[in-house]
C-alpha cells in the first residue's frame, strides 16, 4: 500500500506542537507518499524493528468506564513485565483516547486528535528525566525502556491507523528536537522535548490492518541500552483501502517505563 504521511521540513526555528490548539503549532509539514508494508505478512519484533503486534485480551468491556483506567494500567504493567522480563514497570499517566476526525469526539476532549505528523514521544533528555523521577532516588538503573502500547477500541477496519518506522532504518540526523506542548483548557501550558522527523528514502514503514480489540501494538519510544532499537517514529495516516462507511477509529494508548536494575 502507498499512503501519505507528514514529515517535518527543515526549519530555522525549533518546532512546537500542541495537544489541543493546533493553530498554535510551529511546524512545517513535508507530506510524502510512501510504501507502507503490511506487518501481518512478515511480523516485526521489539528486538529487531522496535515494535510488534501482540495478542492481549483485556478484561475490560468498556474502556471508557470510570474504573477502566486503573484496571487497564495494571493489565499493561503485568503484560510488559511478562513480555520483557523487566525488573519493574511503571505507568505514571492515564491512557490517552484519540479519535479519527470523522468521529464527533475528535478534538472534543483533552489531547484527543490523532497525531498527523511523524514524531517520537520523547527525546533522550526527556526520557532520562522521566526514568529517574519514576523510581526511588537510590535506584541503580541499568537499562530503562519507554514503551507505547496502542490499541484500537473500535471494530476493524481502521480508517486512521498507525504507521511505524523500522528503527533500523532511522539515522540520528533524521531526528529533529521539538517541544510537545500540553495546553489543556483551564490549566497552564507545560511541555517537554520530543522529536519530529525529516524525510529519508531509507525509512521502512509498517502498519497492521484490521486490528481487533484483543490486539495491541507495543513500540519503543526510547531505549537507554546501546545496540538495541532506540526509538520508533510513528504517525496516524488515512487508510486509502478503508471503505467510507467504516466506524471512525477510536484508540487508547498507554505509556510505560520498563526497568532493569543493577
Amino acid at each position: 500500500m502507498r499512503a501519505e504521511i507528514n514529515y517535518t521540513a527543515p526549519m530555522n526555528t525549533r518546532p512546537r506542537y500542541h495537544a489541543n490548539d493546533q493553530s498554535r503549532d510551529v511546524i512545517d509539514l513535508d507530506p510524502k507518499t510512501v510504501p507502507i508494508i503490511d506487518g501481518r505478512a512478515d511480523p516485526p519484533s521489539l528486538d529487531r524493528e522496535g515494535f510488534a503486534l501482540v495478542s492481549h485480551r483485556s478484561t475490560i468491556s468498556d474502556f471508557r468506564a470510570p474504573e477502566a483506567q486503573e484496571i487497564y494500567k495494571s493489565e499493561v504493567e503485568a503484560f510488559i513485565s511478562e513480555l520483557t522480563g523487566a525488573d519493574a514497570v511503571v505507568i505514571n499517566s492515564p491512557g490517552i483516547f484519540r479519535f479519527g476526525e470523522k468521529s464527533g469526539e475528535s478534538g472534543q476532549h483533552n489531547n484527543s486528535r490523532p497525531a498527523r505528523f511523524i514524531h517520537v514521544d520523547v527525546n533522550d533528555e526527556t526520557a532520562d528525566g522521566f526514568s529517574k523521577t519514576s523510581v526511588p532516588p537510590d535506584a541503580k538503573i541499568k537499562r530503562a525502556v519507554h514503551y507505547n502500547i496502542w490499541r484500537a477500541v473500535t471494530p476493524p477496519p481502521q480508517d486512521v491507523p498507525l504507521a511505524l518506522c523500522d528503527a533500523r532504518s532511522v539515522a540520528p540526523e533524521d531526528l529533529i528536537e521539538a517541544d510537545a506542548v500540553f495546553d489543556q483548557e483551564g490549566q497552564p501550558d507545560w511541555s517537554f522535548a520530543g522529536l519530529v522527523v525529516g524525510a529519508s528514502p531509507r525509512h521502512r514503514w509498517v502498519w497492521f490492518p484490521d486490528m481487533s480489540i484483543d490486539e495491541a501494538i507495543i513500540f519503543v519510544t526510547n531505549d537507554s541500552a546501546p545496540g538495541r532499537p532506540h526509538c520508533v517514529p510513528h504517525s496516524a495516516f488515512d487508510n486509502p483501502l478503508c471503505p467510507a462507511d467504516a466506524v471512525p477509529r477510536a484508540s487508547i494508548e498507554m505509556r510505560a517505563i520498563a526497568y532493569w536494575f543493577e
